[in-house]
């Protein structure tokens, strides 16, 4: 199927799975290391996405971690966010914990979108939703590795839960749709293509995916800075949300 007949969520999942590709190769190659892995990464990735997407959605603006704008997106109702390679730490490191992040925003709303999971074999998609597994009785939290708020063992004690900590948005968010955890949460500040995608994917099969203060996310602004997150069970979502209400947070 050519990109163009394609739908924009099999479009998102399509270049998703061959950027993951790209960089699971590249990882393994012994080509480079360190820093040095991390930018030819972010670099090919993001050029193999920009191509892709030219192509097939020639009149759609693009917000990208590593470009700069291309279109105009604050005029358009059609905006693909994007972040290359999320977790480039882990990245670098050889960790498994990254992902690649892919989502169509139509007036502020992310509609469509996937997160590729390329050390799993995995691409979550939001047009193949899955069912949600029943949510464990204490929660497990999955939280920054590399920048864990200050708050947050506040939080797993006053919801009787653990905290887990992993790197990559998109890995973490993918952790609670999947059932290995039931909270995500974050208050470090991230940006746009860190937690579009992964929005995007996790609403469509029914998470609660919102600011710390249950506000809806909005995308596509001009300043792309998301200062905190909760990604979260439903079942765990009204209990969170009333936990952090009565955190100090720091912010950083």
């Amino acid at each position: 199927m050519s990109d163009t007949a394609r739908t924009d969520a099999e479009l998102a999942a399509a270049i998703a799975e061959e950027a993951g590709d790209l960089l699971r190769v590249l990882q393994t190659s012994g080509e480079s290391s360190g820093r040095e892995l991390g930018d030819i990464g972010d670099r090919r990735a993001d050029e193999l996405i920009l191509a892709r997407l030219r192509v097939s959605r020639p009149d759609d603006c693009i917000l990208s971690e590593e470009s700069a704008d291309i279109g105009d997106r604050h005029c358009s109702t059609r905006v693909w966010v994007i972040d290359p390679l999320d977790g480039t730490r882990s990245y670098c490191e050889g960790s498994p914990q990254w992902s690649v992040h892919i989502a169509l925003v139509e007036d502020g709303v992310p509609t469509h979108g996937a997160v590729a999971l390329p050390t799993l074999g995995e691409t979550w998609r939001s047009d193949q939703p899955v069912k949600l597994t029943p949510a464990h009785d204490s929660p497990r939290i999955v939280v920054s590795g590399s920048r864990t708020p200050a708050e947050a063992p506040a939080l797993a004690e006053a919801l009787g839960g653990e905290l887990i900590k992993m790197g990559s948005a998109g890995y973490k968010a993918m952790a609670v749709l999947r059932g290995d955890a039931d909270i995500y949460y974050h208050s470090g500040g991230q940006h746009e293509w860190d937690n579009c995608a992964p929005a995007a994917v996790a609403l469509a099969s029914g998470l609660h995916c919102s600011r710390i203060d249950g506000a809806p996310f909005r995308y596509n602004c001009k300043d792309t800075l998301v200062p905190d997150l909760l990604f979260t069970h439903p079942a765990w979502a009204d209990r969170a949300l009333e936990a952090i209400s009565g955190l100090e947070i720091e912010r950083s």
